[in-house]
């Protein structure tokens, strides 16, 4: 699923949903909308998602921070390569043709779009308009800006993962005023959510002349003009460096719909700024904002604290989900020696202790990644299966043995297992690889020591990181820690000129063609892709295909799980860590929520969408 559009996720017949897990189409207007594996939790003529208030009262202002690594913000378009937007800009502002609901997974139902019909032979998919849709000038959402906005995106002066997670898509045709059809390379049990979920913005954004040379500009000259959406917020009143606030369209074209009945309550959204999060926790706690997540564990477990939690104005609260784990994890730059060595990469990930860091750093808060698809369905156990075999065997000789074998599990230092074998275990491997310690540090034959950059941004990375630090030292490994601006942070990862980072890649359910832009070779060799690690394999590439192509859910799973246990045996990624609950403060005397967070809510996603003012 596209893991650009977070929202993403005639009667529904049983004989249709039957023909479309067998991947067939009746050819008609089927449906109003779209599945995966062809069954739809809402039927047609639902009138709301089960999780909203449809009698939510509208009104009121939801004051927050922003939920981005860097909170501040110098330009209002999102898709620009360089610099930043504000937090939740393309959520709010931008309408999809389909939109996800956040109690199912891999299904999409008609926003902009009144009905979606994926051809039979899996080569097309055409999207209806509803006549209804307006922008916010006033103008009708047309053909033509669909048109307009899927070329841009796949222009030059976007990011380049939108012409990977589109590579299959071999154009867009205008069949008539309010009718598009997409058409692919190759049978895709994915595009259709991929596509529906593009963001769609007006011809009228950015057309006007620029005054310096008096011809049209080009999108990434497209800065601070403010976007024409169609969504149901516009930005309104903005302090640079301060905050900027999201204000409801009252005439929003589709308040009424389904899809969107209790959602959008809050007259105005303020996304906050501050310097770091010792502020923001500060300011949260003297009431300047409504709400806030917590990723760092210590904070939740010893500074979330005051008068206001005494007296029930903000509320601590954890709300248990069914997201995808995620794999946040350290990356190994293979672009570079010695982390090209597999056996090197593995020594690294031996000497990380997290059951101590876990313990003593983390209050117990965290669990270990496990592979990519922690939490779904795709996540690998055991000895492979024989479709995953099959899958493999092609591969052997590109393919690290071990991935013939039970599923990778990260290294342990609890019960009968101690960071001293671990540590043993790692000096055997950098032996093998030629690595000796000679006078006291790790030395290669030319007598060069190995010394590594971690490159980071954040606040809190130096003491997260300088355990395993200590722990590498032990092998004679220098590891550097190397703090810089976000800026520069951004500069060298577009180009690759690290060692080592730290990336929290978000999971997926339903994982599909934005794994080239993590894994493809293609993108290995992409600035500003998002293949960090530089995996540059043919059998990946072939199992990414495979994955995406998959036409049954049996061939998709086992595909996804023999991707799996190839990265997690490659160590391109040394797994870090992960919650399986949203940490959350709000303020109870100002907002008012549903009882329930739908499984696969993204914390304070679903506060924007649902929540309301008292």
């Amino acid at each position: 699923m596209c893991f650009f559009c977070p929202r993403l996720r005639s009667r529904w017949i049983t004989q249709w949903a039957a023909a479309m897990a067998l991947g067939f189409s009746p050819g008609v207007w089927a449906a109003h909308g779209y599945a995966l594996w062809g069954e739809l939790k809402y039927p047609d003529g639902f009138t709301h998602f089960a999780y909203v208030n449809p009698a939510a009262p509208k009104g009121g202002e939801l004051r927050l921070v922003s939920n981005l690594r860097v909170s501040t913000f110098d330009k209002f378009n999102p898709f620009t390569l360089r610099g930043n937007a504000p937090a939740y800009l393309p959520d709010l502002m931008f309408d999809t043709l389909l939109t996800g609901s956040l109690d199912e997974t891999g299904a999409g139902y008609g926003l902009l779009a009144e009905d979606v019909s994926a051809a039979s032979d899996g080569l097309s998919v055409t999207f209806r308009l509803r006549r209804e849709a307006r922008f916010h000038n006033g103008k009708p959402v047309l053909a033509a800006d669909v048109k307009h906005s899927f070329d841009i995106l796949m222009g030059p002066y976007t990011s380049p993962a939108y012409k990977t997670i589109l590579e299959d898509v071999a154009g867009l045709d205008v069949l008539d005023e309010h009718t598009v059809r997409y058409r692919f390379k190759k049978p895709n049990r994915e595009l259709p959510l991929t596509v529906g979920g593009l963001p769609v913005f007006s011809r009228a954004w950015g057309d006007a002349l620029d005054p310096k040379t008096g011809r049209r500009k080009t999108f990434d000259q497209v800065v601070m003009d403010p976007p024409i959406g169609s969504g149901p917020y516009k930005i309104g009143p903005v302090q640079f460096g301060k905050d900027i606030t999201y204000v409801r369209d009252p005439g929003y074209w589709a308040r009424d719909l389904p899809v969107r009945r209790g959602t959008a309550n809050f007259d105005r959204i303020t996304v906050k700024i501050y310097k770091d999060n010792t502020a923001r926790l500060e300011a949260l706690k003297a009431g300047e904002f409504d709400l806030m997540r917590f990723f760092s564990a210590g904070d939740w477990a010893r500074r979330v604290n005051g008068k206001r939690f005494n007296t029930g104005e903000l509320v601590k609260a954890e709300f248990s989900h069914r997201l995808p784990m995620g794999f946040q994890s350290y990356v190994l730059n293979t672009r570079r020696k010695p982390l090209d060595d597999i056996r090197v990469r593995e020594a690294l990930g031996l000497a990380m202790d997290y059951e101590w860091m876990n313990r003593q750093l983390f209050y117990g808060g965290y669990q270990r990644v496990q592979g990519l698809f922690g939490n779904t369905d795709c996540s690998p156990t055991g000895e492979p299966g024989s479709q995953e075999l099959a899958l493999m065997q092609r591969w052997r000789a590109q393919l690290p043995a071990a991935a013939f074998g039970p599923m990778y599990t990260p290294p342990r230092t609890d019960g009968e297992n101690s960071l001293r074998a671990n540590l043993r275990r790692a000096q055997a491997l950098l032996r093998e690889a030629g690595w000796t310690v000679q006078g006291g540090q790790l030395r290669n034959a030319q007598g060069q020591a190995m010394v590594l950059e971690y490159l980071d941004s954040a606040e809190t990375g130096a003491r997260v990181v300088t355990p395993w630090m200590r722990n590498l030292e032990k092998l004679g490994i220098e590891l550097r820690f190397r703090p810089v601006d976000f800026a520069l942070y951004q500069q060298r990862l577009r180009g690759f000129d690290f060692d080592i980072i730290s990336i929290a890649f978000g999971g997926t359910p339903n994982p599909g063609a934005e794994y080239a832009d993590l894994f493809g070779s293609h993108a290995a060799k992409t600035e500003d892709s998002g293949n960090f690690a530089g995996v540059n394999n043919p059998a990946v590439d072939a199992l990414i295909a495979r994955m995406v192509d998959a036409r049954t859910k049996p061939d998709f799973l086992a595909a996804c799980r023999a991707l799996d246990r190839v990265i997690s045996h490659s160590h391109y990624l040394i797994p870090q860590w992960s919650a399986t609950t949203h940490r959350m403060v709000y303020n109870a005397w100002r907002l008012e929520r549903p009882k329930d967070m739908p499984p696969y809510a993204a914390g304070e996603g679903w506060a924007i969408d649902t929540w309301w003012s008292r």
